[in-house]
């Protein structure tokens, strides 16, 4: 099967809705105090963003245009396998060799920490990518689409910027910088969408 530009854009764009889909499931079940099958979810979670990183790279190779924002959507992909590579397999160990030695809790913290900031990181990747896509929807005539992805893109960059320097305990609840990136992430999806339906109506 031969992956054109326009077919591998699609692409991308499913597999960012796919990932915005799982990621407010989890918030929505957490948030519910529902017990989250974070195996299931994040083991989910992996695999797509391990394919994210093949097609986002990919079309950063393909694309005429916006290599900046293809390279911040697959370095995103990146480290979004590492942060949930990291809470699949460290979480639970250092969890329990913390309720049994409580000198390890600052250590089961810190790895719970790093995820963490891997995680906003990402996001923050993510919300760039929403705010360049969202300047190219502007640009070629979809204002209402553009400005919001724009607006929401800038929003997910600050909030997670703000965790990023001043820490989780920040002023700022962490589910606020993930819930505006999870938006980006959506809004980027459906930028990316109308770019491949727009490319296909020239040829």
């Amino acid at each position: 099967m031969e992956f054109t530009n326009i077919r591998t854009v699609k692409i991308t764009s499913y597999l960012l809705m796919a990932l915005a889909a799982t990621q407010a499931l989890y918030t929505l079940l957490y948030i519910a105090e529902v017990n989250v099958p974070r195996q299931l979810l994040w083991g989910l979670e992996g695999i797509l963003f391990s394919v994210l990183i093949a097609f986002a790279g990919a079309a950063m190779v393909q694309a005429k245009h916006y290599h900046v924002g293809w390279s911040a959507i697959a370095f995103s992909a990146v480290l979004n396998v590492i942060q949930v590579s990291i809470g699949l397999t460290m979480f639970t160990p250092f969890r329990e060799a913390a309720s049994q030695n409580e000198a390890m809790a600052p250590l089961a913290g810190a790895v719970v920490a790093l995820s963490f900031m891997i995680y906003n990181v990402a996001k923050l990747l993510l919300g760039f990518a929403a705010l360049i896509f969202g300047m190219a929807k502007m640009t070629s005539g979809v204002k209402a689409l553009g400005s919001i992805t724009v607006l929401v893109g800038v929003v997910a960059m600050l909030a997670n910027a703000i965790l990023i320097v001043f820490g989780r305990d920040a002023f700022l609840p962490s589910p606020v910088a993930g819930g505006f990136g999870v938006l980006a992430t959506l809004l980027l999806a459906l930028c990316l969408m109308s770019i491949a339906r727009e490319d296909d109506g020239k040829q």
